[in-house]
Order: structure tokens, then C-alpha cells, then sequence
């Protein structure tokens, strides 16, 4: 079933396990989508029935092999969207989310690979979050959500989710950014070795070096 829309709901299964190991509810993934769960389980069980998610009744949603490569199809071509809407048109990385999740239904295949050239076969979108090869290989270091890193943890700055474009303005302005060093002390945050002001929920959307 070819369709956004299916399109969709493999992106957000992928994602929801790319950076933590529980895997996603039908409810989670209602509230993800913005969509009513009844409508959820409708598509879910399309999504079953074409070989590409594996669901019991009331039970989470997997992806099937044939779901996880058509997912990173996706999910490449999300991620390579706002890297290319950053780096060549100046978008800030609070404002390429949405943008992508339009472009990325109507690109061409030819399109895409012609951007991947252009800014050079980037593995990691502005967030972070590392964009497949075109062979659906990804590369990722070892991380930890800030959240659960101890005192005395330092690492480097390799993920920022980018569901909250004001918590991304916020973090930015505080300037944290992919990259830089991050020490957790017991009095808040250095960056790079410097004293910061992180938002109350930074902790719970950034991911340091292991």
C-alpha cells in the first residue's frame, strides 16, 4: 500500500524506537499522529495486512523487515529535506520539520539524489538524527539521554529532537547546538566548559555521547 499517508506511520514507528528501546503503543502512536485511535487501528491493520508492521490487539506496532526499509526510505529523505533547507536556503532548525514533511511526499527519486550530492552525502540532519544511506544503512555512536546522564558526565551534543521548534529557539539561544561539549555538573550544565542556562526540559530532549 503506497500511500503519505502509510508513509506516515512507518516514519513515526521508526522513530519513536530510534532513541530509546520500548517499542510504540497504538495510543502513542494516535498521539503522535495527532489522529483518533480508532482511525489508528484502522491503518495499523492495513499496514499488517501488507507485510509491514507486525500488531497484536492492544499490543505495540513493530516493524516488519519490509517495513523498516521503506521506513528509512522515508526517513532519508525527511532528514537529507531539512539539511538541504538549512544549509541552502538559511531555514533555522526550528523551522524545517514541517516543511520537510511536505516535500518529502512529492520529491522525486532523482531530485533526492541529486541534493544528497550537492551538500556532499551528509550523515546527519541538523538535529542530529542520522539520515540512512541509500542502501538504508545508518551509522549512530553510542548515547544517552541527558536526562539520564550522572553528574560528572561529559559528552558531545549528538541529538536534538525537534517536536518543539519553541524549545528549540530556546535551546539555541542558550546555545547549546549539535557538536559541543556538554558536562553535567551538580549546579546545571557547561557547555564546551562554560557555565549555561539550559530550559527546564532540555533534559528530556538531548542526547550526549555515551
Amino acid at each position: 500500500m503506497a500511500s503519505p499517508a502509510a508513509d506516515d506511520y512507518l516514519k513515526t514507528v521508526y522513530a519513536h524506537t530510534e532513541w530509546q528501546d520500548a517499542p510504540i503503543t497504538p495510543s502513542q502512536l494516535a498521539a503522535k499522529l495527532g489522529i483518533a485511535p480508532s482511525s489508528v487501528t484502522e491503518m495499523v491493520k492495513k499496514l499488517a495486512a501488507s507485510g509491514l508492521v507486525s500488531h497484536v490487539p492492544y499490543g505495540a506496532v513493530r516493524l516488519t523487515p519490509d517495513g523498516q526499509a521503506r521506513a528509512l526510505q522515508m526517513v532519508r529523505r525527511h532528514r537529507l529535506i531539512e539539511t538541504w533547507l538549512v544549509q541552502e536556503f538559511d531555514y533555522a532548525w526550528d523551522e524545517v520539520h514541517d516543511e520537510a514533511e511536505v516535500l518529502e511526499h512529492t520529491i522525486s527519486d532523482r531530485l533526492l539524489a541529486g541534493i544528497d550530492a550537492r551538500l556532499g552525502h551528509p550523515r546527519f540532519d541538523p538535529h542530529g538524527d542520522a539520515i540512512p544511506d541509500a542502501a538504508g544503512e545508518v551509522s549512530r555512536e553510542p548515547f544517552v539521554l541527558l536526562a539520564d546522564a550522572p553528574t560528572g558526565h561529559t559528552g558531545r551534543v549528538l541529538r536534538v529532537s525537534d517536536r518543539d521548534p519553541a524549545l528549540l529557539r530556546a535551546l539555541e539561544a542558550a546555545g547549546l547546538r549539535v557538536g559541543r561539549g556538554l558536562t553535567v555538573t551538580e549546579d546545571g550544565h557547561l557547555l564546551d566548559g562554560e557555565a549555561c542556562d539550559l530550559p527546564p526540559d532540555a533534559a528530556d530532549v538531548v542526547w550526549v555521547t555515551a
